[in-house]
Order: structure tokens, then sequence, then C-alpha cells
């Protein structure tokens, strides 16, 4: 009854102007506060008394033993000695979710050496809620004959993850460690006084980032997505198969069922990347359903068993259509509000030559092996992953096919066949670009070169099929020099223009990552913005002589007032209402005395901010006027 009541009296409130239609809720997460340029350190270990107490080794099956030595040391005379490792992934490992804070950012840096030659990862692991122990590397490739250096690595941690380590590994040989020291992370300002990556390109497409739940904690890498990329996120990991698939939960279905063709799914991976842009009403994109790679090789097996014999292309169809099923129903029934928009379906299935992968377990030999080959014996397998996920996609959710190198003419033109067959059959919306890209020394050595990738674009373009930038990153030189930033910004201006040129046919752009320190190539700073959270000469170099829209201080705004009078009354709906309606008169250059500034469209911007002024905003600052919500911007 009290909804029919509100709906008639928002009714007759707007019965002078227009009609308007709701539309889902959002706001804007507060950006980065203030703080001391240096983090509180919380551990600092030289191991000089030699306690060694807070390291443990990973479990019964890891033959490590920790000790204090005096053999070898940085500072001081003693360090901590990992002994006895009878595996590579054997080491001493440091314990984080006993003593330090979820939703918290620390830097761990230390010091590590191999009794004769260093040659060691350091790494990342958790124990999700659906039990599943998940491992990541933090730094690889710490390779010399002395001491190799951790400097300032990010880690955190949600509430939701047990067992949180950080850990050495690699080889057999004994380990030293020494300085290992955590420090809670500085929250450091943003630059709030440049344009939003968004709000510059806010009518030609959606500007997203990829990141992990790990960023959650950081505020200003937060303070970065809401200013810059706040129009798609793609979750970096935790939405692909193997976050998703649950291979115990798999097996106690086949046990109790005698069933094994219904895949057992779980999103608690993603959960806190999820739950975030559900409150925040950010759009996603699924990534990804059918991968030769990230995908576990028991998915492919007998009874889900790692040593089981590959079923049959017949019984891999099932599991693949109950696998889609799952993945979509789960998804949308956990979060039915959060549009998503677009689906990866099918991820690498060609090589750069344009063929299938070769046959076999996709981690016994690189990634040109493929186990979805290994079933069906070719391709075959794209087609009824289209059709599946065109029958179990939600509403609105457009189906891509992705991949990297998608410019080299052996790849393209087998895209480009291949997407037109599924175009025929209704399968498909779109094609996914990665855009991977190396800018190298010089504009003359950079791969692709701008050419080859507009050619790419046009080409694709002519499909008839929306076109996304999925994965976009520009790598320099290691140990880049000012020269190479310069170089950099040159290429993705030139990369960004023909990106430009076909905006009618590219709906959105995603870059792979948010600072250069977090990306999965971080010692070729592929990104817009540096590991101190500032803008780098390519991001100035993209939106060169685009039009850029007003800054202002996010402290300065005062969300509902419309026409800037410092009050918010229903003349604000009104005067928003005027301006979409008659813009010539009403608009931000009407003719109209009273007509919206552009201080006044930052103002009125209060249901979906960040993309301009919307009936829809009318509507919330009527709703905040009726009590029906209690603050604007809507949430």
């Amino acid at each position: 009854m009290k909804g029919q009541k509100s709906k008639r009296l928002l009714a007759a409130l707007m019965s002078a102007s227009m009609g308007i239609a709701a539309v889902p809720a959002a706001f804007s997460v507060s950006a980065a506060e203030t703080a001391d340029s240096e983090g509180k350190v919380v551990f600092s270990l030289d191991f000089e008394d030699g306690d060694v107490s807070m390291f443990t080794n990973r479990g019964e099956n890891d033959t490590t033993e920790i000790s204090v030595s005096d053999e070898a040391s940085v500072s001081g005379s003693k360090s901590l000695l990992a002994s006895g490792r009878s595996k590579d992934w054997n080491g001493p490992a440091f314990r984080l979710d006993d003593k330090l804070e979820p939703f918290t950012e620390y830097y761990i840096s230390a010091k590590v050496k191999g009794r004769y030659y260093t040659g060691a990862t350091f790494s990342f692991q958790y124990t999700n809620a659906d039990g599943e122990t998940k491992y990541s590397n933090l730094v690889q490739n710490l390779s010399g004959s002395d001491w190799m250096s951790v400097e300032n690595v990010k880690v955190s941690f949600t509430d939701e993850m047990t067992g949180v380590y950080v850990y050495f590994e690699g080889g057999q040989d004994d380990l030293f460690i020494d300085d290992f020291v955590v420090t809670e992370a500085p929250s450091v300002e943003i630059e709030q006084d440049i344009p939003g990556l968004k709000d510059v390109f806010a009518n030609d497409f959606k500007i997203g980032t990829a990141f992990t739940p790990s960023g959650l904690s950081s505020k200003p890498t937060m303070a970065l997505v809401e200013k810059h990329f706040s129009g798609s996120i793609t979750a970096g990991n935790e939405m692909k198969p193997d976050a998703v698939l649950n291979q115990a939960a798999c097996q106690a279905y086949f046990e109790e069922t005698g069933d094994d063709t219904v895949p057992q799914v779980g999103f608690s991976a993603a959960k806190p990347l999820l739950n975030y842009c559900r409150d925040n009403n950010i759009p996603v994109r699924i990534h990804t359903l059918v991968w030769h790679s990230q995908t576990p090789d028991w998915f492919f097996k007998e009874g889900y068993s790692n040593d089981g014999e590959w079923v049959s292309k017949e019984k891999m169809l099932k599991r693949m259509e109950n696998y889609i099923k799952a993945y979509f129903e789960t998804l949308t029934e956990l979060y039915p509000t959060i549009d998503f928009y677009a689906c990866d379906v099918v991820n690498e299935a060609w090589t750069d030559q344009g063929t299938p992968r070769q046959p076999g377990e996709q981690g016994s030999s690189g990634s040109e092996q493929s186990a979805w080959v290994q079933v069906f014996g070719d391709n075959s397998f794209i087609e009824p992953a289209f059709e599946f996920a065109r029958e179990y996609a939600p509403k609105g959710c457009k189906l891509y096919y992705n991949d990297y190198n998608e410019y080299m003419d052996g790849k393209m033109n087998v895209i480009i066949e291949m997407a037109n067959g599924l175009k025929e059959k209704g399968l498909i919306d779109g094609i996914g670009m990665q855009s991977h890209l190396d800018a190298r020394q010089s504009l003359d050595a950079a791969f692709p070169s701008v050419s080859m990738y507009n050619k790419a674009l046009d080409k694709y373009s002519k499909l008839g099929l929306d076109i996304q930038i999925t994965e976009l990153d520009v790598t320099t030189p290691e140990n880049p020099t000012e020269a190479d930033f310069k170089v950099q910004a040159d290429y993705y201006k030139g990369i960004w223009d023909a990106i430009y040129a076909h905006k009618d046919s590219i709906s959105a752009v995603v870059l792979w990552g948010i600072t250069d320190d977090g990306s999965w190539r971080a010692n070729k700073s592929p990104l817009l913005f540096d590991a101190d959270y500032k803008a780098k000469p390519a991001y100035y170099s993209i939106i060169e002589g685009r039009e850029v829209p007003p800054i202002v201080d996010p402290g300065k705004i005062k969300y509902g007032d419309a026409n800037c009078n410092g009050e918010v009354r229903l003349n604000d709906a009104v005067l928003i209402m005027q301006a979409i309606g008659n813009p010539d008169v009403y608009g931000v250059n009407g003719s109209d005395e009273t007509h919206i500034t552009e201080k006044g469209i930052i103002n009125g911007d209060v249901a979906n901010t960040g993309d301009g002024l919307t009936n829809a905003d009318a509507l919330a600052i009527q709703e905040y006027l009726i009590n029906l919500i209690d603050s604007l911007p809507k949430k």
C-alpha cells in the first residue's frame, strides 16, 4: 500500500512536466583520505634475537626446517634459514590473518638468498569460504648469485579468507631470509584535479578496468576506480573456471547421485568484488566461461578425478551445458541487481597461425595445449558453448569471443570466419580484442604497429558485431626511462585514436589493471597510472584533444542542487527535466537565463553518478524530498 501511495504522490509531482522511468540505484565511494606519507611499521624482523617463531613451513607435507643461522645475513649477523626442502613448493611461510587486519593494505619487504644460487618466488595463498586453497605468485624470478630484494609488495585479504600466508618457494636449495618488514600502507591522495576517463569518454564507450578483491583494501586504488574506471569491472581471476569450479563438491555430487555431468560451481572468490559492484551499481564483464587455461584438467576426466580417463565428447557436452547453466543461474540468483552486460564465452581458442590448439593437459607443456581439443578433437566445442550461453545468459548480457594477438592475420582471419558463422545463427554479439600491446623503444619498433591495429579494427567493424577492447595494456622496456614513457604515451595515443575512430562499433574499453605495480606485467609498466597512483604521460596523451568535463572538488558538490541556489527543492528536478527536454533553452548553453550550468549538471547527477543528467536524476530528487530515500546521491 505504501508503494502505491508513493507512486501516486510522485505522479502528482510529475504532472507539470514529463514522465520518468525508474533506474537502478547507485552511489560513489568516497575518495582516499589524506594520511601520513609513510605507513606504520607493524613487524620488523632481522632475527638477531634468534626468534623465528613467526615463520613455519607450509604444512605436514612440507619438509622445510626453520631455524636461525649466522652463515649469511644482510644486516647484523643472523638470518632465518629454511633448510631440508625436498620440493620446490616447500619454504618458509608467514601467516597474515592471525596477525593483521582484513580489508587493510600492507607492504612487505624482505631479502632472500639461496645457499649456492638464489632462484626463488615470493607467493601468496589462502583458503576461501568453500574450503579451497588458492595460490598466486607475487614476485617471480628472484634469481642471482647473492641476496635478492622484495620491495614494498602490496598484500591484503578479506574477512572470508583463512589460512592466509606469504611465503618463499622455488628450487630445493636452502633459503636464507633477512630484514622481513611488514608496513601498513599509507593512504595516498589521488589526483582529483584531472578529468576522470569515464567522464571524458562518457558519450563514446564504457571505460573500465580489471582488478582482484585485494584492490578493495587500498583506498587510493578504489578512489582511482571511482574516478576513472567505474563504467565496467572485470574480475582479474575470480570468475575464471578454476576459481568457480569446485572439485570436492563435484565429486561429492557424483558420489551421491552417480551423475558426473553436473559440475558444482561457486563464487566465493569473487564475492567481495561482486559485492562492491552491486553496492555501487557498476556493470560487470564476465571473464570467462570456456578456456583452455585456468581450467582444471580434472574437469575433463571421469569422476572429476585428477588421474581419471578423459571423458567422451558426448559427456563433455553435457558437462559444458550444465556448467554454463549453473554458472549463470547461480550468479544471477546471488546478484540479481548487477548488470552483467557482457560475457567472454570462449577465450583464446585459436593459435596465432589460425589453427586449433594442440590436444593435451593444459598445464603439461605450455599454452599451446587444450583439454577442450583433447576431448573434442578440434574447435567444434566453440559453437555449443555459444548455444548454451545464449540459452542461459541473463537478459541483456552480450556474448563475445575474446582473444589476444587478435590483429595477426592468421588468427584474425579465422576469428572473422568463425564469427560470421556464429552470427548467422544468432549466437554471438561481439568480438573481444584483448590488446596486450608493446610500445618497445620507438613507434617504429612497437608491436603491433598502430596501422596494423587499426586494420584489425577495420576488419572486425565490418562484421556488424560489437567490439570491446577487453584487456588493454602497453608495455615499455624494463626499468623504463622518461624517453620510454614518452614513446609509450605516443603509442597509447595512436592506439586510442584508432579506437576512437571506430567508436560507433565499440561499446567498452577496459584497461587490464589500475596501477603499474598491480599489473600482471608490472616489470614493464604497462598502465596509465604509476605505483604512486599518479597519472603517467600516457594518460594525458589519450585525453589530448578530447572535450574535457569540468573538474569539481567532490567535497564542494551539493547533490540535488541543480539550479545552484544552495538548496534542494522541487524546482531542481523541474530544471533537470527542462534541460533534457529542451536543451536549446534550458541546457548548459541554453538561451533562458535560468538554464542549467556545468556545476548544476554535476550537482544534479544523483541517480547513476557519472552518466550525466537523465530523468532518473529528477526522480531521485523527488524521492529524496518526500523521504523515500534518505540521502543524495541515490544509493
